[in-house]
């Protein structure tokens, strides 16, 4: 497999076996799943996250919702180590694109992950803003994208041809539903898919014999009947 397998969640435990996983080869979280694993301290967070993957990647998100506070933001969560993306999300709360901020810290050196992207228009925008040189990650919420009806896959090809005329910039396959995404992802040319733990561990489930994997889909069905007690 080609593609690039990063973890997405906000467990430490998981974090810490996953960095260990030779397949995995790079992190991403954010707010909402820090706050759905108990985060308390967001900054003692990151750099015990930061620590453990290192020098595996790691993407972590700013959260204000002002421009110039997304800068300091930013600027705090990189200085963590060499292994930080700074997610910066494509617009503020009111709409407003954050391409300023995107051109500023990408030409510090920063590198950035832009999250939320859903358009075109707005890859186009974000490669356009980013300093070709300071490496980069376009993270396209595909599965979202499938939620309103859409068909990803066409979709995500062309964000690739827009994306793969920039030097440096990767692709990333977001909030994808099941483990046929992945192998979609690589087929559209995307180099990153990010998934939570469960999506990543039933990938080792390819090649298995469907006749088998139906045996043993009837034997859980019996088995936690039994468990259960159940009398008709």
């Amino acid at each position: 497999m080609k593609i690039k397998l990063y973890c997405d969640g906000a467990d430490l435990e998981d974090i810490t076996r996953l960095s260990n996983d030779d397949s995995i080869q790079g992190f991403t979280t954010n707010p909402t799943l820090m706050k759905k694993a108990g985060v308390q301290d967001y900054y003692e967070f990151a750099k015990q996250a930061v620590s453990i993957v290192s020098p595996k990647p790691i993407s972590l998100e700013v959260f204000s919702d002002e421009l110039e506070e997304m800068y300091v933001q930013a600027t705090k969560l990189s200085l963590l180590g060499d292994n930080v993306y700074v997610k910066i999300p494509v617009t503020n709360t009111k709409g407003v694109s954050t391409s300023p901020i995107i051109q500023r810290l990408s030409s510090e050196g920063v590198k950035l992950n832009v999250t939320a992207i859903f358009t075109l228009e707005q890859v186009k925008d974000v490669c356009l803003s980013l300093n070709v040189g300071t490496p980069a990650v376009i993270s396209v919420f595909a599965g979202r994208v499938a939620d309103t009806g859409i068909d990803p896959i066409p979709h995500m090809i062309n964000c690739k041809k827009i994306v793969g005329a920039f030097e440096g910039f990767e692709l990333l396959w977001a909030s994808p539903r099941e483990v046929l995404n992945v192998y979609q992802a690589e087929e559209c040319g995307c180099e990153i898919i990010t998934a939570t733990p469960d999506i990543l561990s039933k990938l080792k489930l390819a090649g298995k014999p469907l006749e088998q994997f139906s045996l043993e889909t009837v034997q859980m069905f019996y088995n936690d009947a039994n468990a259960a007690g159940y009398t008709l």
